[in-house]
């Protein structure tokens, strides 16, 4: 036994433990959920001990089209084939779901000559699979089959055949695809993260898959929502204070950036530093008189959250996004919370 099996077999039994006091029927229940579970876990811990070369080849094949996957499977197959394309499409595998049924009646026609086909089929004998095979062999179309049998006809005609261990199925008749189609499901699972990690696909793409929700709120950059262009607000070192209220009142986030002649960000002045520096001859100031130094900032490619940390800490409501000490833009603690970040 295997040390995941142990932690699973032990999380399940400290379970099964807790059913003490329950009716028969109730313990009957929890009984017969801890067989399907333990089963189910078992046969992971097979297919983990079960992965080869061919699994290796796989992820060649898929890593090396110039297309997309497409992914298909008929009845429970054709459920897991669904969910693996989309995993591997939020994940930077440009992926979809075809029906055999329909591809045979012109949805082959989707299926173009620089993609790869990923078949599940318990059996490797789905007949709703054979034209959809076919297409593939008379295209020169790489075609990866997921089946039990390695003698079956869809492993024989794949490229690459990944075999699933012969695990009994959690059924306790036998037939109902539950354990088969969990390994395939994990399977597909393995197989698109390990393309996310050859493909260094990091938080901040998996964010531009998805922009709803609060986990697409919560990777945006603050490049995403900064002011830039004739909305920033900005002064030279030389500036009579005039223009710098000007620019501040204009602009409307209470502070003003200050750059020297090659362009870089020096100095700040916010509302603040006006109202403590209020006198008759305030106008006839310049910027650098007032300015605070070192003005707090953000580098492009910073979260969101991470704005509002810095802002949080250093007790401030705006921080100037910079590049190579130049202002990109600014951030306003209203921008970020608006955003959702919090």
């Amino acid at each position: 036994m295997t040390a995941l099996t142990s932690v699973i077999r032990s999380g399940l039994t400290d379970s099964s433990a807790a059913s003490t006091g329950s009716s028969p029927v109730e313990n009957r229940d929890l009984a017969c959920a801890t067989r399907v579970l333990r089963t189910e876990a078992d046969a992971l811990v097979a297919l983990a001990a079960s992965l080869d070369g061919a699994f290796l080849r796989a992820l060649d094949l898929l890593q090396g089209i110039e297309g997309r996957v497409v992914v298909t499977g008929m009845g429970k197959s054709g459920h897991v084939a669904r969910k693996i394309a989309a995993t591997m499409a939020s994940t930077g595998t440009p992926a979809f779901f075809v029906h055999p049924g329909e591809a045979s009646h012109g949805d082959l026609g989707m299926i173009a000559k620089i993609d790869a086909v990923v078949a599940l089929s318990n059996s490797g004998e789905t007949h709703e699979l054979a034209d959809i095979i076919a297409y593939t062999r008379r295209f020169g179309i790489p075609l990866i089959g997921m089946t039990r049998r390695a003698a079956s006809a869809l492993a024989e005609q794949s490229d690459v055949a990944l075999v699933i261990p012969p695990e009994p199925e959690a059924c306790p008749l036998g037939l109902a695809p539950t354990t088969s189609t969990t390994m395939m499901l994990a399977l597909g699972d393995a197989l698109a993260v390990a393309l996310l990690e050859r493909r260094g696909f990091s938080a901040a793409d998996f964010r531009e898959f998805h922009p709803g929700g609060q986990l697409g709120r919560a990777l945006l950059k603050v490049t995403d929502i900064m002011h830039k262009g004739k909305d920033l607000p900005l002064c030279r070192l030389d500036s009579p204070l005039s223009d710098v209220i000007f620019e501040m009142t204009a602009k409307r986030l209470g502070c003003v950036g200050v750059t020297d002649d090659a362009g870089a960000l020096v100095g700040i002045i916010t509302d603040g530093d006006l109202r403590r520096h209020l006198t008759p001859e305030l106008l006839a100031e310049r910027a650098d008189s007032i300015m605070s130094p070192r003005p707090k900032t953000i580098r492009p490619k910073a979260l969101i959250v991470e704005a509002l940390r810095e802002m949080n800490d250093k007790k401030i409501t705006t921080l100037f996004v910079i590049e190579a000490d130049r202002p990109l833009g600014i951030v306003h603690i209203h921008d970020v919370l608006r955003a959702g970040a919090a």
